[in-house]
This record gives structure tokens, sequence and C-alpha cells, in this order.
């Protein structure tokens, strides 16, 4: 088959609204798909079951008060089983999509009107070796993001300091509101420490608070990934960043959190929310510390099992799961 002939599909846009887009790049070479990564120079070939088109929904935080709700988009590379094999995140033209699966003979699943949780879920059952190619260029200066956002901090804080003193409090707050705004702009908002530099003293601080937490058991989790929490009123909450997710009360009975179940599959591992009578209601998958899960168990009352399960068990709880953290 003549190269320029094969079917090519790429992504027209970021996998939210308003971000870079990828530049990743999907070719049907006549027996498998061929993806590539510009950015990473990352490749790989492989023969799908299917595709699956999604969309999600996801509300993150904004201010303490205030919410506001993403759609995250992208292809997913799908085994027989359903498990993901590659996750390809940015927003697909659909007749774009609809002409390479025609051409390529590939079936294809368009879950863009399915349930956010039913998606996520989906997208958390991944296979064994499964990848991300996110075709995304490393944020600027992210070799030298921690020396550069302190010595930012420290200058911010400088200047801070001498308007206050001088009576220019005003110029101040117009020059920190202006800078953040270009910030968001210029997609650095790492460098807001610039013209909010109290935190230089609140990030070290909340993050010993966190590491002080968990090892104690009242939180599961590095403050810079997924991690769980117990909320007034016996209610477990997941958190990841500004993400907003539902609590999950605590309790024996059906759809209530009554243990966890952390997991090992081949080269795959992760944790389960489990009811009161075995069904999973909740699936993180990732690296998660044995001790660490034992001791946040143990504090709350949650029954624990930890070892390594069998694909038939792993489908099962992937499948039957009610939603995911991705």
């Amino acid at each position: 088959m003549d190269v320029r002939s094969q079917p090519r599909l790429r992504p027209v846009a970021g996998a939210v609204a308003g971000t870079p887009c990828p530049r990743t790049e999907v070719l049907w070479d006549g027996s498998a798909l061929a993806v590539s990564d510009d950015t990473s120079g990352q490749s790989v070939r492989l023969m799908p079951a299917t595709l699956y088109h999604y969309r999600y929904e996801q509300r993150v935080l904004v201010s303490r008060r205030k919410a506001k709700t993403l759609s995250v988009q992208g292809l997913a590379a799908l085994d027989g089983d359903g498990l993901v094999l590659l996750d390809l995140p940015g927003e697909w033209y659909v007749p774009d999509v609809a002409a390479f699966v025609k051409s390529a003979g590939l079936p294809i699943v368009d879950a863009r009107g399915d349930t956010s949780k039913r998606v996520r879920a989906v997208l958390a059952g991944r296979a064994p070796g499964w990848r991300r190619f996110r075709g995304l260029r490393p944020p600027f200066l992210a070799r030298y993001r921690g020396p550069v956002s302190i010595g930012v901090g420290v200058a911010g804080l400088a200047l801070m300091v001498y308007l206050a003193s001088t009576g220019m409090w005003a110029a101040w707050r117009g020059i920190s509101m202006v800078g953040r705004s270009l910030l968001d702009l210029l997609e650095v908002k790492w460098l807001a420490i610039g013209f909010s530099p109290l935190l230089l003293v609140l990030r070290p601080v909340s993050a010993r608070v966190h590491r002080w937490r968990a090892d104690r058991g009242l939180i599961l989790g590095s403050a810079g990934g997924p991690y769980l929490s117990v909320l007034p009123g016996e209610k477990l909450q997941v958190h990841r960043g500004k993400e907003q997710t539902p609590s999950i009360e605590i309790g024996e009975g059906r759809r209530k959190a009554a243990s966890l179940l952390l997991y090992r599959y081949e080269d795959l591992a992760g944790l389960f929310v489990l009811d009161g009578n075995g069904s999973p209601l909740h699936h993180l998958p990732g690296g998660w510390a044995p001790d660490a899960v034992h001791r946040f168990a143990d504090r709350h009352l949650l029954r624990l099992a930890v070892h390594s399960i069998s694909r038939e068990e792993y489908l099962n709880l992937t499948r039957n799961t009610r939603d995911a953290t991705i």
C-alpha cells in the first residue's frame, strides 16, 4: 500500500477546550495501527479489537465556593476484553474518525454520550503494558521549575514588601492581578507564586501537614497525586488536584464503602473501594504503599485485602466498578 494512501488520523484540538492540540498521529498500515507521538518520539504498533471514542465531564474547583465543569475528550484502543491498550487524549473530529475506521475496517464504540462515570471506569481498566500518548511538549522551563519558582517567589515577596512599605499596596494588588492573568494566557500558572509570594511559606507547610496526616492514617496518598480522606459524617472522599468527586458513605450496606482491595495484576497495580456486598464502587489505578493503605483502613475501620488477582478477577472488577479516578 502506498504510504500516502494509508488512512491517517490526527486530533484537531486538545483534550480540554483551550488546551494545546496533541501532536499524535494514528496510521493504519494494512495490518495494524501505527501510532506516533511527535513530541516524545515514541511510537507503537498494535492490533486493537476496537476503538473507543470518549468524552466525560469533570468538575474542578476554581475557588473555594465556585466550580466549573470541563469536558475531556479522547480516543482509546481496546483489546478483545475491553481493556485499554493505548489512550490518546485529544479532540478527534467525528467525520475523520468515521472515515478512518471505515477505511481500516475497525469497529468503533462511540461513548461520547455515555455517563462520565462509565467512561472513567472503562479508561481505568488498563491492559498490561498499556500506554498513554499525550503528544504535548513539556511545560515551559519544566526542568528548572523548582528553583525558578522559588526565585520568582522571593522576588515577588521583595517587591510586595517594598510597595507595602511605601504605601503603594494598591499598586501591588494591581500588579498581582495583571500578572496572574498573563500567566493564565501563557499557560505557566505555576509561576503565580511570584504574584502570591505567601505560597513560599504555605506550600511547604501544606506538604508537611499532608505527610503528617498520611503517617497517621488520616488520609491515604501523596499531595501530588490522588488521595483518600474521610469527611465528617463518615464519608469517603477521593481527591486529585482541584477535581470534585462524589463522596461515598462508609458502611456495610449496598453502595457504601466497606472495604479496600489493594491489588496487583501482572505489571498493573491499584486500589478498589468495595461495598458491603463486595461490589466495586471506585477504582484508583496506580501504585499505593501497602503500609499506608493498612494504616488508613485500620484508622477508619475499613476491611482490607492485599493480593494478586487473576485476569478474570480483574475483568470482573473493572467491568463492574461504578466510577474511577484516571
